[in-house]
């Protein structure tokens, strides 16, 4: 019978070889492989180098396949909007951490001042 674990699966652990990860994205591995040296993604590799991909790297590759196939974009545009979505991301964290700052420093303020 099989474990069940009690604590959810990690997004960023490496679980997949080469051929499974090309099967659930329905694409041939040769494919992956190309994506790996243009370096859209890096998946992880196993001590017999093997290619780990992870659920986070599976998510990457059906954007990358979607970007390609139903919007038609080629793989140097799919280069450029992932850089550029990888941007925004880190730019609304950095919003979100300024926004809480400016939150702390104006609760401090008013709960400073004399009423």
């Amino acid at each position: 019978m099989f474990e069940r674990r009690n604590q959810p699966l990690d997004n960023d652990e490496p679980c997949y070889v080469i051929s499974v990860a090309a099967r659930m994205i329905r694409v041939h591995s040769q494919t992956l492989r190309y994506y790996e040296r243009e370096g859209l993604l890096e998946p992880a590799r196993s001590k017999g180098n093997i290619r780990l991909y992870s659920q986070r790297d599976i998510e990457r590759l059906r954007r990358i396949k979607t970007l390609m196939d139903d919007l038609g974009i080629n793989l140097a545009g799919v280069q450029v909007v992932l850089q550029m979505m990888e941007r925004m991301a880190r730019m609304e964290q950095e919003i979100l951490q300024l926004t809480e700052q400016l939150e702390r420093a104006q609760s401090k303020g008013t709960r400073g001042e004399p009423q």
